[in-house]
């Protein structure tokens, strides 16, 4: 059955990519959600990161480390994440599902590691909401660990989510601010 993760207002400029991209399949033993970051950045900025699935860690503080185990960056390219210690997880092995440039969409499953996250999809979409602005949504849906609630799921995925995307909103205004200066002194 569909189900449709919250989203804020601001997602009102972009229904049709909601629908397409990040309604998910739901069932009973699962959650799913979505989290909605603005960027004063412009999308090719904010692409330029989010699409490098060998380099999660420029942007994601609780990734340490990130290698490519097999492929070379297209759909189907497995990488290995590990993540700072004090996280219930040392390492996940993640694939590249999704990558379109032209829709600025990209996608992952978690398919093996050290973690409670059984059957993790994500779906992370950009889109321009102004001359030099990004608003990024990324949904998931994911298998609620046995012991825990869904509430309890949703919660700490979304708050990951939330950290990660916060995280990439400084780092590509920064890389904006840094590439509009160099521009200027040319």
């Amino acid at each position: 059955m569909p189900a449709n993760p919250p989203l804020s207002p601001t997602t009102a400029i972009i229904p049709d990519a909601i629908a397409r991209h990040h309604t998910h399949a739901v069932s009973p033993h699962q959650c799913c959600s979505a989290v909605v970051q603005e960027i004063a950045a412009p999308v090719s900025t904010v692409w330029s990161v989010v699409r490098r699935f060998d380099n999660p860690q420029a942007y994601k503080h609780f990734v340490k480390s990130c290698h490519v185990i097999l492929g070379d960056g297209d759909v189907g390219t497995l990488r290995e994440v590990r993540v700072i210690s004090g996280l219930p997880a040392a390492v996940s092995t993640e694939r590249l599902d999704v990558l379109d440039d032209e829709r600025h969409v990209i996608g992952f499953s978690m398919v093996g590691g050290d973690h409670r996250l059984s059957n993790y999809r994500s779906v992370t979409t950009l889109h321009p909401y102004s001359a030099a602005g990004t608003v990024v949504v990324e949904s998931y849906v994911v298998d609620v660990p046995p012991g825990n609630t869904t509430d309890d799921t949703r919660v700490f995925v979304d708050t990951i989510l939330r950290c990660n995307l916060q995280s990439l909103a400084k780092f590509a205004e920064n890389l904006a601010r840094t590439t509009k200066l160099h521009h200027q002194q040319r």
